[in-house]
């Protein structure tokens, strides 16, 4: 049953058809450009291989984590709520025909291609429990925001839906990375419609012959055949050539645009992984890659990139699965541990260091590498220089003081 709030007496902008905006034209799918009148749809963005790539590196590394609800302490600290039942829509299934990875990583491309972001209903049963989420394809769900507090307003099929029941992800701004990358997309499809045209049926021969009279019809034909079955085929090339009835031959030649054609399209690359703010080696381009600063680009991805889109999925699931009551006392986690393991050696130097340090015992040890808790796990003990069972005499407790 569909629940329908009041109206706000605070009137929304409107837009005409005889001078729309962007955000007109964004219902529709469109967003013009300067590169000569093209329009970037969603679609037409995703086929250039630089913006697909970003937008699934984002979308699919949130998708791919591990998420958990966790309980807040008094003390601050967080404890896993194995049990809880908002878990099996976001782990499992979110409805009979989406899985909870598909859920979140449509959530996040949309919000990464749309100005209304990422947005999904909740369909709640009459005592608040949750039976379903269901992400509705893009146009279905009509969001509206207020133009004094920034309140959003749901449709579905004209039908009013509480902000409560919608989860709502949202780019910063309120302007996705695809609209704000609009004209360097433009760009990139302009350019990868100029090579398709130049290397395809426009391809641009290498010269020409000129000749300073006109020629019949047959010495035309005859001076084609003999042209290409002297100069054209596997074996052929690199001949001298031989020109008669004054002819002459000029090669074409690229101009400087089309000299750096390939520095071009590079740029571009360049360009929207600014937009994306994603590190150019993650879209395959390695020109200034090395070990060194990879790495590095690897934790600016994780910190940069990801963190706030991390944050703000946090954010929106637990505003719309939590209920009033539970939201001061559970938080929707991501489990970042995943992005930041090493390889098996490094991980053991690392966790054998914090134990003998005692920074951590060895029941959380082993939490990390997803191993059940041993008995007596739980003690905080430096394995180096304690034995189990025995107890140090007073000249070795001195000695390890």
């Amino acid at each position: 049953m569909w629940p329908f709030s009041r109206r706000s007496q605070t009137p929304t902008e409107t837009k005409g058809l005889a001078e729309p905006g962007d955000d007109l034209y964004a219902i529709f799918g469109l967003t013009p450009t300067s590169t000569g009148g093209a329009v970037v749809t969603p679609d037409a963005a995703l086929r250039v291989p630089a913006v697909g790539s970003a937008i699934r590196v984002i979308s699919e590394a949130v998708a791919t984590l591990d998420i958990s609800v966790k309980r807040i302490e008094a003390d601050g600290t967080e404890v896993d709520v194995p049990d809880h039942p908002v878990l099996p829509f976001l782990r499992d299934e979110a409805n009979d025909w989406t899985d909870g990875f598909s859920l979140i990583r449509d959530l996040v491309i949309d919000a990464l291609s749309d100005d209304r972001g990422g947005v999904a209903y909740v369909n709640r049963l009459g005592d608040g429990r949750i039976a379903e989420i269901i992400r509705y394809r893009r146009g279905v769900v009509d969001v509206q925001f207020d133009q004094t507090t920034g309140e959003p307003r749901y449709k579905i099929d004209s039908r009013v839906v509480p902000a409560g029941n919608m989860i709502h992800l949202r780019s910063p701004s309120g302007r996705s990375p695809l609209s704000l990358a609009r004209e360097a997309i433009g760009v990139a499809i302009a350019l990868d419609t100029h090579a398709a045209k130049l290397f395809g049926s426009g391809a641009r021969p290498s010269g020409a012959l000129k000749f300073p009279k006109n020629l019949g019809e047959g010495a035309v034909r005859k001076m084609i055949e003999t042209w290409r079955a002297t100069h054209e085929g596997q074996d052929n090339g690199g001949k001298t050539a031989i020109l008669y009835d004054d002819a002459t031959f000029e090669p074409y030649t690229f101009n400087s645009t089309d000299s750096q054609f390939i520095e071009n399209r590079k740029f571009q690359i360049l360009e929207i992984a600014r937009c994306f703010r994603v590190p150019p080696a993650m879209l395959f381009d390695h020109d200034r890659a090395t070990w060194s600063n990879g790495e590095q680009q690897g934790r600016e991805f994780l910190s940069y990139t990801l963190e706030p889109w991390l944050r703000a999925t946090e954010g929106a699931l637990r505003r719309a699965l939590l209920t009033d009551e539970e939201r001061p006392q559970y938080a929707i986690r991501f489990d970042r541990d995943d992005l930041t393991r090493a390889d098996l050696s490094t991980r053991s130097t690392v966790i054998n260091s914090l134990i003998s340090s005692q920074v951590i015992n060895a029941n959380e040890s082993r939490a990390w590498l997803g191993l059940p808790p041993r008995e007596g796990g739980d003690q905080f003990m430096n394995p180096n220089i304690a034995t189990e069972g025995a107890e140090p005499d007073d000249e070795e407790t001195d000695d390890a003081a």
